[in-house]
């Protein structure tokens, strides 16, 4: 059959030469109704060539240039760390780092040269930022470009050609918009060029759509440049979004407070995890970490500055104001307001507790393999918490990683060191992990998959929580650049610290007064985050001690003498509660543990 259409269409190039100059009509009808023809300059070969333009809008984050797109790998500087952009998903690490730092300007230098290829796939050798600038500023920003991006063609197309100088019919199959575009752009305008129809359009929805002659095409095509938002602009938050879609999108699930500002101070500690519920009804209810739950009511609208959500309390005053909706993705909310006031709420659906991370959608997705590594080899990591097949390594608290050069890497306690090698990458499951291979060490001779991360920004990352859950491990990392040695208080306890021998004047293990198990015991923390416990000045058990300042700006004072009771009992990360010349008082409490106290006083 399909031999024979390609003979019907021959025929019908020759009768339509014969009948040329009779044609008052862009189409021509050529043998049956499977084929019409068109001028390559007509108007709906110019809807074709729009519709297969190349969409530069996605990496404007990078160019603000929605006619051009920069060719993959490329390099940039932002907040002085180069990032190496190898695809679309690292654009998404340059608009974290941009989100995260509020109150700055966002500066990015490009490292030129660098390769752009323009709407109708001309690939131009940029070797200056004033060269893009010039290219840049020829596009239409703002979503009135004639680029059409609501619509696509489904491949292959065949396409035919026939010249009015009688020459023979070429067939042509169409794989990509690049090569539709480039075809049609090597046309003359009076040629004449003809679709095997039917030919499948997909809209931005996903929809397909059948079409069976150019009129129909003409008319879909047309229609598809109005019909959707193309993003066509320099807002690389992605926060488009109308009256319904945002309803839909808070309501959806409940979410949880990840960061809280009010008025230039951080109230984070106080409200971390509380849970927000909005109705579509405008009512929103708010649970606390102890389940008290609190009645109020929201509302939002539209202004020049974007979406606008008020909120209402009776008694959670602090979150009565008027939020501007500043970055919205699938998982996050950030809210901004005058005065430094920021509220960041992550989104907690009930099947989020069973969520693996697989999908990447949480912190291990954020940072990128470049960022991480090297935050990682900027300063030395103190492991806060180690669990292995669900069990505490307590003799590993307070050892501190040194990630080098070369993916070499060590971990020590000021006198025993173990080496090994390191590598951030991705696991088989797509998840952002830190590889450590130390095979003296096996506790953490693993694949450590990145679960959270915290701190002032992605690039100022403090604290990084790996873990997996279906395997039982978990380590917790606290980032000491030089000792902490610019912080006054951690100097001062130190210092102290340093002064004598101490005697523990109370444990109290969750109301049991344990002290007695710790009477004659001699502590004497050293230099180089040694701790010795003596008796009767003979020399005990040795261990590690040492002073930092974790993500919430509390100081913690970590312990570690060992698994042996009784002092393996007092190897946690202490908080500092009091200390004077003559007295530590330390407290620790977790999800586990209700409440201890260890006071120390100097003998």
């Amino acid at each position: 059959m399909k031999k024979y259409v390609n003979k019907l269409m021959y025929v019908g190039f020759i009768a339509m030469v014969l009948l040329f100059n009779a044609c008052q009509d862009e189409f021509e009808r050529v043998g049956n109704d499977s084929q019409e023809t068109l001028e390559a300059g007509s108007s709906t070969a110019q809807l074709i060539m729009n519709t297969a333009s190349n969409d530069g809008s996605f990496d404007n984050i990078i160019d603000e240039a929605s006619c051009i797109a920069i060719q993959f790998p490329y390099t940039v500087e932002v907040a002085g760390i180069q990032v190496t952009i190898d695809s679309i998903e690292d654009l998404k690490v340059v608009e974290e780092i941009f989100d995260e730092f509020d109150d700055d300007e966002d500066i990015l230098e490009i490292i030129f040269p660098i390769t752009i290829t323009l709407s109708d796939f001309t690939e131009v050798v940029l070797e200056s930022k004033e060269a893009l600038r010039e290219l840049a500023a020829e596009c239409t920003e703002g979503g009135d470009d004639d680029d059409i991006e609501c619509i696509d063609f489904v491949y292959p197309i065949t396409l035919f050609t026939f010249d009015i100088d009688g020459q023979e019919p070429n067939r042509t199959v169409i794989n990509s918009d690049r090569e539709l575009r480039l075809f049609l752009k090597e046309k003359d305008d009076d040629e004449l060029i003809s679709i095997e129809f039917p030919i499948t359009l997909k809209k931005y929805d996903g929809t397909e759509v059948q079409v069976n002659s150019n009129a129909e095409l003409a008319r879909i095509l047309d229609a598809a440049s109005d019909e959707c938002d193309e993003d066509d602009d320099d807002d690389f938050n992605d926060d488009d979004f109308d009256e319904d879609g945002f309803e839909e999108f808070i309501t959806d699930c409940d979410w949880k407070i990840y960061e809280f500002n009010r008025d230039n101070m951080d109230q984070t500690e106080q409200y971390v995890n509380y849970e927000f519920d909005f109705d579509d009804d405008g009512e929103v209810e708010v649970t606390d970490r102890m389940g008290n739950t609190v009645q109020g009511t929201w509302s939002f609208m539209f202004s020049d500055r974007g979406a606008l959500l008020t909120l209402q309390f009776d008694t959670l005053v602090d979150f009565n104001l008027q939020w501007l909706v500043y970055e919205l993705d699938e998982r996050k909310i950030k809210f901004l307001s005058d005065n430094g006031n920021r509220i960041i709420l992550k989104k907690s659906c009930d099947d989020d507790d069973n969520d693996d991370g697989d999908d990447g959608d949480d912190d291990g997705a954020i940072i990128s393999v470049e960022t991480l590594t090297n935050t990682l080899k900027e300063c030395e990591w103190i492991i806060g918490e180690l669990e292995v097949q669900d069990e505490d390594v307590d003799r590993l608290l307070g050892y501190e990683f040194i990630f080098g050069d070369n993916g070499m890497v060590t971990l020590g306690d000021g006198i025993t060191t173990f080496e090994g090698t390191w590598e951030v990458g991705t696991n088989d499951n797509g998840k952002r992990t830190l590889f450590i291979e130390i095979m003296t060490e096996t506790a953490v001779n693993l694949e450590w998959p990145l679960e959270e991360i915290y701190g002032e920004s992605v690039v100022e990352t403090t604290r990084i929580k790996l873990e997996d859950d279906a395997l039982g491990y978990e380590m917790i990392l606290q980032k000491i650049c030089d000792d902490n040695a610019d912080d006054g208080d951690v100097a001062e306890i130190r210092n102290i610290a340093l002064g004598g021998l101490w005697n523990v004047a109370l444990y109290d293990d969750e109301g049991t007064d344990e002290t007695a198990d710790y009477a004659g015991m001699d502590f004497g923390f050293s230099m180089f985050n040694q701790v010795e416990v003596s008796i009767n000045d003979d020399p005990g058990t040795a261990g590690v001690w040492r002073i930092a300042r974790d993500t919430n700006g509390n100081l913690v004072f970590y312990l570690n003498l060992g698994d042996d009771d009784p002092l393996g009992d007092l190897a946690e990360p202490w908080y500092v509660m009091e200390i004077t010349a003559d007295r530590i008082e330390l407290v620790y409490e977790d999800e586990e543990v209700n409440f201890k106290t260890l006071v120390f006083e100097k003998k």
